[in-house]
């Protein structure tokens, strides 16, 4: 198999289209034939990632690559950074507000559903500059 790049724009606070970005990837590695598991753990993985530039970083940019081995996700955006990474991993931890909350978001599992369906997880963050993630699920 051909290397397969998809980019998409997540926009700000557009909770109608959060999830369009993880809904395409999942479709499309449906019809390549991508077993269950490996569609799963991507969407997940993806989703969690995306909703968090909706709700905590003014949106960024997702980078997708899929291979015969592996789909690897660049998760990017320009928001406030994480102030303390070891509590964001934290399961329940959250600092959405109550708006946000309201709408059925902001449980706190985020990062930690990322990294529990991500076979390889890697996150930057910088205060004031923002945060990226790096992750990759393999073909199984």
């Amino acid at each position: 198999m051909e290397s397969i790049k998809l980019h998409y724009d997540v926009s700000a606070d557009d909770f109608t289209r959060a999830g369009a970005a993880s809904g395409d990837v999942k479709r499309t590695l449906k019809q390549l034939g991508v077993s269950p598991a490996t569609t799963r753990n991507v969407a997940v993985a993806m989703y969690e990632g995306e909703i968090n530039m909706v709700i905590h970083a003014g949106g960024g940019e997702i980078d997708v690559e899929i291979t015969e081995d592996a789909i690897r996700m660049v998760l990017a955006d320009h928001g406030p950074g994480i102030e303390n990474v070891e509590l964001a991993m934290k399961e329940g931890y959250s600092t959405a507000p109550d708006n946000i909350r309201c709408l059925g978001f902001g449980a706190g599992m985020g990062l930690p559903n990322i990294k529990k369906y991500s076979d390889e997880f890697k996150l930057e963050t910088e205060l004031g500059v923002g945060t990226t993630l790096y992750l990759t699920v393999y073909m199984k």
